[in-house]
This record gives structure tokens, sequence and C-alpha cells, in this order.
């Protein structure tokens, strides 16, 4: 169904509904007011009739109870009967001393004997009640008189079918001049929810023939109103559109540049260090010179190779999530020290790697080879003949976060590429990079390392003076909490995919 169908059908029912209750409650609060009229004119009247007949009843009791009932009756009838009234009189124990056969003629009997035993149990003096017989209402009304010796239920009876009759005729009329007012206004409101959805029509018809591939039509409604916003906020949307999808063709090619080179120059040492390994393995030096050398460099090819396929996972498509288990630093502190020395002393560099006790929640391979690649990094940046100095610290923070920091005294990186360094195959000087073996992936295997620890990443330089990498890993939640987190996590992702 469209929205002018669905606005026409929705302030239609709204405006027929908000009729019916406001033509209800007019109605309804009028026929209150003449039903009141007549329920105090009832008791007027049956109290006119009690005053009466009380004065006529001592003006005769002398002569005997039935004799002054009878006599007082007959002188005040065609008083109290007027303008369609009906007396009766009833005795205690329900006998009739007058109207009887009016009772009887309307069937009455049983709600005025109802209405007098109310009376007897409750000990009032008045009281009425309204009914419907037929296709008539009436209204009765006693009265408790301790005039004679035993009391008298003075009771009056009165047509109210008039006002009932009348209600009826006005809610026929406003019935037919409700559907007529309805009619009228349905034509109007058919035309105005066409004519307000018109923006909204040709709104959709350019969102379809983006879709269909013309990317650059955009609405042209420029009014103040919210269609106005909504289209304008629709050709930001399609603008934002037609550049991500620009950033992610991009995107993509980085990636595809990325893998290939990381493949090409992870691949290279791999194969030197795996041969080098097996070589050792066949030359005549003693057992422990081989042991020693052969576990430490075979072992480090095999977790390199391992590193190279699961990195290549993680910048291809594929949502296979890293393995997280908790992780002692101290461990990390030694794996990190007995690798990095020799390198340092080879270039002359002074380091120090001091982790506090701690731990993190991750992947062993993957974080080793994110201090590896900090450190190498740091190394990088020291100028020949300059006495360098290289400083991993790790320590707890108050909020149960550990810190890594990696410290240098090196060239330091400009202010402006400091946003740029962990874009893949950016490099801040390309031909001293290359000298030194680098292609440029480093910082951007950084990022996405840290990014799936869900940590983060700060880095400060000045120019000649050095730079400092530091990066926040989260507190270790309990197990049950990790895995909540990482289902939260994956539902997240599914969803923005």
């Amino acid at each position: 169904m469209r929205f002018s169908d669905k606005l026409f059908l929705v302030t239609t029912a709204l405006l027929t509904v908000i009729f019916m209750l406001f033509g209800s409650w007019l109605l309804s609060s009028n026929f209150t007011q003449l039903l009141d009229k007549e329920i105090e004119r009832g008791n007027s009247e049956s109290r006119m009739f009690a005053f009466l007949f009380e004065m006529g009843y001592r003006s005769t009791e002398e002569y005997g109870e039935d004799y002054a009932v009878s006599r007082t009756l007959d002188s005040i009838t065609g008083s109290v009967e007027r303008d369609g009234s009906r007396l009766f009189v009833l005795r205690e124990g329900g006998a009739y001393c007058a109207g009887e056969d009016y009772v009887a003629r309307g069937g009455f009997g049983q709600e005025i004997g109802g209405l007098v035993e109310s009376l007897e149990n409750a000990g009032n003096t008045y009281g009425y009640r309204i009914r419907r017989f037929g296709d008539a209402y009436y209204m009765f009304t006693v009265t408790v008189t301790t005039a004679a010796e035993k009391p008298l239920y003075l009771g009056l009876c009165r047509e109210l079918t008039p006002i009932y009759r009348d209600r009826m005729d006005l809610l026929r009329q406003y019935r037919t001049a409700l559907l007529g007012l309805l009619a009228i206004g349905s034509i109007g409101i058919y035309g105005l929810s066409r004519y307000i959805t018109r923006p909204i029509r040709s709104l959709n018809r350019v969102a379809k023939q983006i879709a269909d591939g013309r990317m650059e039509l955009r609405s042209s409604n420029h009014s103040g109103d919210e269609i106005g916003e909504l289209a304008r906020n629709f050709n930001h949307m399609a603008d934002r559109l037609v550049e991500e999808a620009e950033a992610k063709a991009l995107e993509a090619k980085q990636k595809e540049d990325f893998t290939a080179a990381f493949a090409h120059e992870l691949k290279t040492p791999l194969t030197s260090i795996i041969g080098y390994a097996d070589m050792m393995n066949s030359m005549k030096i003693s057992e422990e010179e081989r042991a020693e050398a052969t576990f430490y460099i075979y072992s480090q090819g095999k977790r390199l190779e391992s590193l190279s396929h699961k990195l290549l996972e993680l910048v291809s498509m594929d949502k296979s999530p890293i393995e997280n288990r908790i992780l002692q630093t101290k461990l990390l502190e030694e794996n990190i020290r007995a690798t990095v020395r020799p390198i340092w002393a080879q270039k002359n560099i002074h380091g120090k790697v001091d982790m506090d006790k701690g731990v993190i929640c991750g992947d062993m391979e993957l974080l080793l080879s994110l201090l590896y690649n900090l450190l190498d990094n740091a190394a990088k940046a020291m100028d020949k003949g300059e006495q360098g100095f290289i400083w991993l610290k790790g320590k707890n923070l108050p909020s149960g976060e550990y810190e890594i920091k990696v410290v240098d005294n090196g060239r330091g990186i400009p202010q402006e590429e400091i946003s740029r360094i962990t874009e893949a195959f950016y490099m801040v000087d390309k031909s001293r990079s290359r000298r030194e073996g680098g292609a440029g992936i480093g910082m951007a295997l950084c990022h996405k390392i840290i990014k799936l620890h869900d940590g983060a990443l700060q880095i400060d330089s000045k120019l000649g003076e050095g730079t400092v990498m530091k990066v926040v890993f989260p507190a270790v939640m309990p197990k049950k909490e990790r895995a909540n987190e990482r289902r939260k996590r994956t539902k997240q992702e599914q969803a923005k995919a």
C-alpha cells in the first residue's frame, strides 16, 4: 500500500473516531442533563405528593385510617396526577391502597415491589428507578410516610419515553451528518495526501535510478520542511556512498597489494631460516650447539611461517577469529629479550626490555610479531654512527589495562606523517626503508594486530629527538565475560556487513 493511501486512510479513520467520540459525548451530555431534570422533577413531585397526603390524612384521621387514606387520596389525586404522572400507594406487606389496576396493566408490580423492598432493607425514606418496558421507559419514585399508624409507600410512575426517543432521533441525524461530512472530507483528504507525498514519490524515483547505477543523480527538493531535510540527507548519503564505494575499491586494491608484498617479504627469510636450520643439522658440530641452534632457528622459522599464513588470512576477508589466551607478560619479555639482544649488539644499540608482571588476553604469535615490529622500526630509526637507545617498558595501569611503551632516540617522525604510518606500504623515507629491507607493512601489521586485540595505539614523536609508541591493552575479563564480549562483537560485525 502506498504511503499516500496510508495517510488518507489513517487521517480519515482518525477524523471519524474524533467526530464519533465528540458527537457521542455531546449527545450523551445533553441527554444526561435532560434525564437529571426529570429525576429532579420526579423527586419534587414525590415530596409534594407526600406533603399533600400527610396534610389531608391529618385532617381526616379521626374517622379511621382506612377512611382517612381513601378520603385523602380522592382529594389529592387530581393535583398529583398531572403531566402524565400516575400515583400508587402500598401498605406495609405489599397491599395496594391505590393504583393497583394501573400497575397490573403496565406489568410494573415486580419492579415496584423490588424498589419498596430496597427501601425497607436500607431504611431510606425515598428512592427511584428508571426501567424499560417494551419500547417505553418509566421512572418510579417511592416516598415512605409515617402519617398513618403503619408506614405507607407513596409512589409515582412517570413515562420518560419522549426524551429517549429524542435521543435516538438526534443519533440518527448525527450519523447522517457524519457520513456526509466524511464523504466530503475524504475527497479533500485524498487530494491533500497525494499533494503532501508528491516529494516523497519524486525522491523514490531518484533512489530507484541511483540503485540502477545512475550514481550522479540527486534530489532537487530544496524545501525547508522535513521532506526537504530528508532530501538533503538523502543527497548527502548518496555522496557518502559514492565516496565509500571508491574507498572500498581502493582498500580492496591495497589489500591485494599488501597480501602479495607481505607474502613475498615474509617467505624469503622463512626459506633461508628453515634451510639454514636444516644445513646446521647436517654439519659436524657439537650436539649441544647443534640442538640449541637447530631448535631456536627452526622453531623461529616455523613460527614466522605460521604467522605468515595467519596474517594472510587476516588481511583477506576471512572472518575466522584469533585464538585468545591469557598470556603472562614475563613470557613475552623473555622471548623478546632473547631475540633482539643479538640484533641490538650488532647495531651498537643500547636496549632495555622491562615488563612488569601482568597478563594480556591475546594470541602469542601475533603479540610477539607486534613487539618485534615495533622494536625493529625503532632500530631502523637509528642513524649509523650514533649511539642508539631503545627501551621497551610494560606496566599495569590502575584501570586494569596493560600498557607497553617502545621508546627510542632515533630520527623521529614528522607530525604530518604520523597519521599515515599505519597505512599499508606507506613509508616516511622510501629510499632509506628499502635500503634497510623494509616494505612499508610493519606499522600496518602492528595496527591490525592492535585492533584485533581491542587495544589502542598512540604515537608521539619529534624530529631529531625520538619516538614513543604506546600500546594499551584492555583489562583481562573473566572467561564468561570474554565470551559474551566476543559474541557481541561478532553480532556487531555481522550487522555492519
